[in-house]
């Protein structure tokens, strides 16, 4: 094939791909990070609630079929920093239990081939490159951890600051999320020379002052100011990747570039395009040696897809809720199961989402009991509204797959394990009575555009699993394609389960253990120091793009 050859080809710039870029370009090898999106534009619409929800301004203009065959648009973004651009920052570790074998209502969620000892130190590495603010000890679920976190946790507003205090009362145990952001604040106010401004416009939307530690500004920006040796081609769509005549090696890439022909070739090839895009790549790349997709000889790729059971709802307070940013609050009492409770099976994770507006609550259609009202009161409800993210872990199963069926894309979904996620939201709504809040919950399903179901595509994972029998797995530990001798994975594909909380951070922990495989397998090392951030304090050095 032609095209420039590199040391290695990174396919997607999201955490995976931008966190793999960063940590290899300072080796020195030539690397080619390719994005099939561009720079998200930084403008006033950022901020806007209709545009980016109602409008779907920055979501992919694609049209996908479920498996009855409903068309839906996928809540997936393609530009640099892929989704993590419009994610909630919020960076779990899965719990120690995770990575072991857990039973639910309705199936097993696997027991990991490798163990949390294995992937501890990248977690807090990971944690200090994002900048996770958050406190040890709050949380009764989180797993053993060397270091304390490197920034402080964020502080609640007033009126968190009270639902917190009122759940300890309780007797409960909530804590102070992990997020990745770059704030320097004194008591709960951005101070001059924060990048994040504590605004409402953070969880779900794009950051316009780069305050939110996503790929694109923790990794791939000061990647290529700091190494030349990193090159970014956006606007790049790899239709497939091609492979040698034996069929055991990649050899480089092929597509489009700004609809014209694209293609490069390396000695190494990494596919981190997220858990759907990727395995639908691997299946578009099929060969007289491999038929059925490449790497796919277990048939497995695209199979086992797991999402999380998301729900987000919002609770009216008898007293308004003036809160700006508001995800700053966790609860993890009842991720195992319900103490004292009849119900045997984990149910999951509470955790607080983005303030709501008025135009949110209008987007999402007339709540039912709010038809009682002459003119709907979106403002004054929005006003009361406490708002809240509900997680409870999905089993993976074979039949949940993504494919292509007469050229379009397919995603099968059974759901699974509900009732512990019903369990859940009853369990919320009996805490916030208690605590003074209307138990009237409203669901929320437009967060991540509209028509598109908010357990969709959020938090995909698992189609790629990765495991050391080449029968049930795609992936070896390293996270290599089992047949292909320099194809790896670096996205939440590897997964063989995904636990209750967002699978970020462990997509960056991951990115950072393959990238010190990966450095250790072409005998390199370390000759430019690590990137560092922009300052975006310095007048020499505006934000980017």
């Amino acid at each position: 094939m032609g095209g420039e050859h590199y040391d290695i080809i990174i396919v997607g710039s999201g955490p995976g791909g931008g966190t793999m870029a960063w940590r290899l370009a300072q080796t020195g090898k030539r690397i080619l990070l390719v994005e099939r999106g561009d720079y998200l534009p930084r403008t006033i619409q950022n901020w806007d609630t209709r545009a980016v929800f109602i409008d779907a301004l920055y979501q992919a203009k694609e049209t996908w079929h479920g498996a009855n065959g409903t068309a839906f648009h996928p809540g997936l973004h393609y530009c640099v920093g892929g989704n993590s651009k419009v994610y909630g920052a919020v960076l779990f570790r899965l719990r120690e239990r995770d990575f072991q074998e857990i039973r639910h209502q309705d199936g097993i969620s696997p027991a990991w081939p490798l163990g949390y000892d294995v992937f501890e130190p990248y977690y807090q590495a990971a944690e200090e490159l994002y900048h996770v603010h958050g406190l040890r000890g709050e949380d009764p679920t989180e797993p053993p951890s060397r270091k304390p976190y490197a920034y402080p946790p964020l502080d609640h507003e007033p009126r968190i600051q009270q639902l917190f205090d009122g759940l300890k009362g309780l007797g409960h145990r909530p804590f102070h999320l992990p997020v990745g952001i770059r704030l320097n604040e004194r008591d709960a106010r951005a101070l001059p020379n924060s990048p994040c401004i504590r605004c409402e416009a953070f969880d779900g939307y794009p950051c316009p002052t780069n305050g939110k530690a996503d790929a694109q500004v923790i990794c791939v920006d000061p990647a290529l100011r700091d190494c030349p040796n990193l090159t970014l081609a956006t606007n790049a769509y790899v239709e497939r990747l091609v492979t040698d005549a034996g069929g055991g090696r990649v050899t480089g890439i092929a597509g489009t570039r700004d609809g014209q022909p694209f293609e490069a070739r390396a000695d190494l090839i990494v596919v981190a395009c997220g858990a759907l895009s990727s395995a639908l790549l691997m299946l578009r790349s099929a060969t007289d040696r491999h038929p059925d997709g490449l790497a796919n000889g277990s048939g497995l790729v695209g199979r086992n897809y797991v999402r999380h059971n998301n729900s987000i709802v919002l609770a009216i307070s008898r007293t308004p809720n003036p809160t700006r940013f508001q995800k700053t609050l966790g609860l993890n009492d009842f991720y195992f199961g319900d103490p004292g409770g009849d119900y045997v099976f984990p149910l999951g994770h509470i955790q607080m989402v983005g303030k709501s507006d008025g135009a949110q609550i209008e987007g999402e259609g007339l709540p039912r009991f709010l038809q009682w009202f002459p003119q709907a009161p979106f403002d004054w409800f929005a006003k009361h509204s406490v708002d809240f993210w509900l997680t409870s872990e999905d089993v993976p199963l074979p039949q949940n797959r993504v494919y292509y069926r007469g050229g379009e894309v397919h995603l099968d979904l059974t759901e699974t394990n509900l009732e512990a996620h019903k369990r859940l939201r009853r369990k919320l709504q009996s805490m916030l009575d208690q605590v003074g809040i209307h138990p009237h919950l409203i669901d929320r399903t437009l967060y991540l555009g509209q028509n598109v179901p908010i357990g969709g595509t959020s938090h995909q994972a698992g189609t790629l699993r990765f495991g050391e029998d080449p029968a049930t797995s795609v992936l070896d530990l390293t996270c290599k394609a089992h047949e292909i001798d320099n194809l790896y994975v670096t996205d939440a594909s590897f997964f063989p389960s995904i636990g209750a909380v967002n699978p970020t951070l462990t997509i960056i922990a991951n990115a950072l253990r393959v990238a010190d495989h990966l450095i250790d397998r072409m005998g390199a090392s370390d000759v430019i120091p690590p990137p560092r951030l922009f300052d975006h304090t310095d007048p020499r050095e505006p934000l980017h793009a």
